[in-house]
């Protein structure tokens, strides 16, 4: 055999073997790189978005929370508002018991007063009466006389 022959014919198997290599196994093989290379950066895409997606949820948790414990300050501060209002209401309330129960209690008073004065006057009237009787020594009639006692009453 030639060596030039066989160097021509290897050189013509490997240019066939090449062309069939480029025309029917190289494109799945690209296609399949190609599709894996998407699939990863896809994945990569994905895994960035995930990153970005737990800092704002973790963004947005820290500002529930500080929203959160601002109500609960909110609703405390105004709870305790309430209630001191409640005390003072109460306080007000009692106060005025107080001074309606003192004015009732001194109108009453004044009442009692007002008739031991007309008691005692009325006593007083009956003394005078008596003492004039006796100083006369006649009876007086206290009918006829009534003007007289009325004027010595509204004197004491």
């Amino acid at each position: 055999m030639n060596l030039n022959a066989t160097l021509i014919a290897q050189a013509v198997v490997f240019l066939v073997f090449v062309v069939f290599t480029m025309k029917f196994v190289w494109p799945p093989i690209t296609v399949a790189l190609d599709e894996r290379a998407k699939k990863i950066a896809d994945g990569l895409a994905a895994a960035d978005k995930a990153k970005t997606d737990l800092a704002n949820a973790e963004k947005r948790a820290v500002e529930e929370l500080k929203s959160a414990r601002e109500s609960a300050t909110e609703l405390r501060s105004g709870a305790e508002k309430q209630a001191n209002q409640l005390i003072e209401d109460a306080r007000a309330e009692a106060a005025r018991i107080v001074a309606a129960a003192r004015e009732a209690a001194e109108a009453e008073a004044a009442v009692a007063a007002q008739r031991a004065r007309e008691a005692l006057r009325e006593q007083v009237a009956t003394l005078a009466v008596a003492g004039a009787e006796k100083i006369l020594r006649k009876e007086i009639n206290a009918q006829a006389h009534a003007d007289l006692l009325a004027q010595l009453k509204s004197e004491l």
